[in-house]
């Protein structure tokens, strides 16, 4: 059984001996130490960073959450710092699921209670969980099977004769035919994709309930050959119609094969590491949360980069990014989404916002809304921070709302001069 270490972000990981382990300290082996120290060097050429080295026997993990699996064997379980509570890894586990399958679009299943009981496990386990429930489901519904064309020879006739190739037979050889024909085969790209993902999970699941029936399904795919060329067999993929019933596997195939991480573990180790940067995680949820709550006309747009800061020589510089705009009839909205802890209390007169933060919402003002109409920054709900602050006005026409989104219920409070769908309009669509 390899040992799974479960931590929080910006935990502390040392070598030296720990008597009592916490979700911000923690005690790994030497040899993970030194991967995770390798590790992170390979990110910071690539301008991101895992961790933080403090000294030779003690690191800062970063604002990244999932799963990391070291040679060595050893899992990092790394969940979302959001609760208060010590005893807080079972509803870190099941905020970090549900963000996770909102803000990759994942498709969901109706599950009992005691199903839902039996997934209080690390990511790793329930991806591949999910995984193994949606290939059961396809495999229950038929695999789609294709014609392979085959050139062989045979010492009977069978589909057509290769005229060309049988006149060039040599002496003594008539007998032997040279023939063409089609065998109907399970060999398709997403059949070779589904075994490669599914070998991955037999490999790498310590879940009881898994290995059993990835061992199942791998005794059903036995006759399919395993990818080769996953990048390739990815872009083979078919959409047609007949193809409808493999919709519900394809994004769980995606996460275990790394084709969708928001950040791939490099080098020659490929464990099972599913690695997520909370804030990318955090403002991506809040995008699919909203979305599902818009009225019916309006639109929201990730990502907008059609404004810049200023131009030069002709030339636009600087170009402006929000994270969301949310257009409707002839109105905008500037949203900006933070994963930093905020309090409303009168302690801390700023509420722990950074002015760098302002000066990046009035130029988004300024740009997208023309100086005229309401910008939003939104943070995490918690107990110290759970209704809207007052607003900031950059000037009478120009005014800055900073609103909780409470990530349980996947909801933004204070949002009534959204264009958003009331509670009763939600239940009602429902």
């Amino acid at each position: 059984m390899k040992p799974i270490i479960t931590v929080r972000e910006y935990a502390r990981l040392t070598t030296d001996y720990v008597a009592v382990p916490t979700l911000d300290l923690a005690q790994v082996s030497v040899s993970a130490f030194d991967w995770l120290c390798k590790l992170n060097a390979s990110f910071g050429k690539a301008g991101a960073g895992l961790v933080q080295l403090e000294n030779r026997c003690l690191l800062k993990l970063d604002n990244y959450v999932g799963v990391l699996e070291t040679p060595c064997g050893t899992r990092l379980e790394i969940l979302p710092k959001h609760f208060e509570r010590e005893d807080c890894i079972k509803q870190s586990r099941a905020l970090l699921r549900r963000m996770i399958q909102a803000s990759l679009n994942l498709p969901t299943r109706e599950v009992g209670a005691a199903d839902l009981q039996r997934f209080d496990a690390p990511l790793s386990e329930w991806v591949m969980s999910r995984f193994l429930l949606a290939l059961d489901h396809l495999i229950k519904r038929g695999l789609r099977f294709d014609y392979q064309r085959v050139e062989e020879e045979q010492r009977f006739l069978r589909g057509q004769l290769d005229v060309i190739k049988q006149m060039r037979q040599p002496p003594g050889r008539q007998h032997h035919f040279q023939i063409r024909h089609d065998i109907y085969l399970p060999d398709r790209p997403e059949n070779r994709l589904l075994k490669f993902a599914l070998d991955q999970v037999c490999k790498a699941t310590q879940d009881a309930g898994n290995w059993r029936l990835a061992h199942e399904l791998r005794g059903v795919l036995s006759e399919v050959p395993t990818s080769r060329d996953v990048q390739h067999d990815f872009k083979q993929w078919s959409n047609e119609r007949l193809m409808a019933h493999y919709v519900p596997v394809k994004p769980w195939c995606e996460l275990i094969i790394k084709q969708q991480m928001p950040l791939a573990v490099a080098g020659d180790w490929h464990g099972m590491s599913l690695l997520f940067p909370m804030e990318k995680l955090f403002e991506r949820y809040v995008a699919a949360s909203l979305n599902r709550d818009l009225l019916h006309d309006a639109q929201l747009l990730s990502q907008a980069r059609s404004e810049h800061l200023c131009q030069h020589k002709g030339e636009n510089f600087f170009q402006l990014q929000p994270d969301l705009l949310i257009r409707h009839q002839q109105k905008s909205w500037v949203l900006d989404t933070k994963w930093k802890r905020l309090s409303s209390s009168g302690e801390d007169k700023t509420y722990g916002l950074k002015q760098s933060d302002f000066y990046q919402l009035f130029a988004y003002g300024h740009k997208y809304l023309a100086g005229d109409g309401e910008l939003v920054l939104i943070y995490p709900r918690r107990a110290a921070f759970d209704a809207p602050l007052q607003v900031f006005e950059f000037t009478p026409q120009l005014k800055l709302w900073v609103l909780p989104f409470d990530l349980e219920q996947g909801v933004l409070l204070g949002g009534s001069g959204l264009p958003l769908q009331s509670q009763q309009q939600q239940k009602a669509s429902a």
